[in-house]
């Protein structure tokens, strides 16, 4: 395990952009206006050798407890436990503020080491404040500007000393692979849906720990959160690794018109493009809605396996006849994945989380799938004699074979002659085919047509 070093300020300091310098990517929703982040996010940095896990956390605001910004408070503070180090980040320019200063109270009562980070720094605008920051009581501060990436090889000077006996162990060795195929690794279970549908609270309730913020307000998630946990599974007794993706509410385009919810959505449309699985999450006292069939499209188009949870199920009202009127709806809405898995689930009790887990694996399986070229196309050969392909114009269309050119999602290429008058009924012909007979079910299929390059056609 890598040292924890946890970032803490307050609001619109530049938290998050210290945590975007020092992994190196833009992981973290950036604005200029305060309270952006609110879930704690992490990411593994290598600083000039020195190797620690970073934590983005909330801005830091004197709030009742149970209002949202108090909320955001508490997940800081949890942050905090078990950490080996803090930055406490205070902006330079503006100095220090009465807010600073409560912060640096409640810090001096906690045994992490803290190094205070005067940041935006560049040029001498910052003097003041960089001044300012050793009433503070921790020591030298670190001058920096995080978003020019000034003063990067002080705070590596500052961390050193807390963190170099910390560092892992290095092998003696790497261990030899061999060409076997590697194993799965974790499975990238990204969770989707409209705003307030229950995604973070089912996390929450998947970890047993209130480690995403909820409330009954909407909207509450912006950033997409990445948290790695172990299932036990109960079926088999093994334990299974998960890398569960938490995702910002999904609204109707039109309705999303605020900058700060256009990135999140982006955000996490960009988490579901990198999932393995994705689940789709429906409120069960709302039922299914056109923005739902969106989501789900978009899942589909980008090659992710699906699966649709109904949450809240124990709410519902005509649990039986609502199952049965979205699964028909899902089924007429989403011709192309036919048969998607349906679960019911309650996030508030836990009812029917294991059996969505195992069919988030199941799924998984069905999408890494690879068919053998000759049991592939003995299928190929039965589909063609038991529906020929046309003939537009008398001429026919030859396809000689098929072979699979890779999976996540499975991708198939037809090789034959005169492809491009192939009508699209039967190319759907043979995916339907593809799905039914040789155990695809509901994941995208990806099916090309090829045509060889005649040599002796003239230029």
């Amino acid at each position: 395990m890598l040292p924890q070093v946890v970032i803490i300020g307050r609001p619109n300091v530049g938290k998050s952009t210290l945590f975007n310098r020092l992994v190196g990517k833009k992981l973290a929703l950036v604005d200029d206006q305060p309270g952006v982040t609110r879930d704690r996010r992490f990411g593994d940095v290598e600083l000039l050798g020195l190797k620690f896990q970073i934590v983005d956390t909330a801005g830091w605001e004197d709030e009742d407890a149970h209002s949202l910004p108090g909320r955001m408070r508490q997940q800081t503070e949890a942050a905090l436990v078990g950490a080996a180090a803090a930055l406490f980040v205070i902006d330079s320019r503006t100095g220090l503020t009465p807010l600073d200063e409560e912060i640096a109270r409640y810090l001096q009562r906690s045994s992490v080491p803290i190094t205070v980070v005067a940041n935006k720094a560049e040029g001498k605008a910052g003097d003041a404040g960089i001044y300012e920051a050793f009433s503070l009581g921790f020591g030298d501060p670190v001058a920096m500007s995080a978003e020019h990436g000034e003063g990067v090889a002080d705070l590596f000077e500052a961390l050193l000393p807390t963190l170099e006996p910390l560092q892992p162990e290095k092998p003696e060795f790497e261990p030899f692979e061999d060409d076997e195929e590697k194993p799965l690794g974790p499975l990238q279970l990204a969770i989707v849906g409209r705003p307030n549908a229950g995604k973070s609270t089912l996390i929450n309730q998947f970890l047993q720990e209130d480690r995403l913020l909820t409330g009954p307000e909407a909207g509450i998630t912006r950033d997409s959160i990445a948290i790695d946990w172990t299932w036990h599974d109960p079926k088999s007794g093994e334990d299974r690794a998960v890398k569960l993706i938490d995702t910002a509410g999904m609204r109707k385009r039109a309705k999303v018109t605020d900058k700060l919810e256009k990135l999140a959505v982006a955000d996490a449309r960009h988490a579901v493009d990198y999932a393995e699985v994705v689940v789709l999450l429906l409120d069960a006292t709302k039922g299914l809605e056109v923005q739902d069939l969106k989501i789900a499209s978009h899942a589909i188009e980008e090659g992710r396996a699906l699966i649709i949870a109904i949450n809240k199920w124990d709410v519902a009202e005509d649990p039986s006849g609502l199952f049965n009127g979205i699964r028909a709806a899902l089924d007429e809405g989403l011709a192309q994945a036919r048969g998607v898995p349906l679960v019911a689930v309650s996030a508030r009790t836990g009812k029917g989380l294991d059996n969505l887990l195992n069919a988030a694996f199941e799924t998984r399986e069905i999408w890494n799938k690879r068919v053998p070229t000759a049991a592939l196309n003995r299928w190929f050969d039965d589909a063609l004699a038991a529906n020929p392909p046309p003939a537009p114009g008398g001429k026919r269309i030859k396809l000689r074979y098929i072979t699979q050119t890779g999976a996540r999602p499975p991708r198939f290429v037809v090789f034959g002659t005169r492809l491009d008058h192939l009508p699209e009924s039967y190319r759907r012909y043979l995916v339907n085919g593809l799905r039914r007979d040789l155990g695809f079910g509901s994941v995208p299929v990806r099916l090309m047509m090829r045509t060889p390059k005649n040599p002796f056609a003239k230029n």
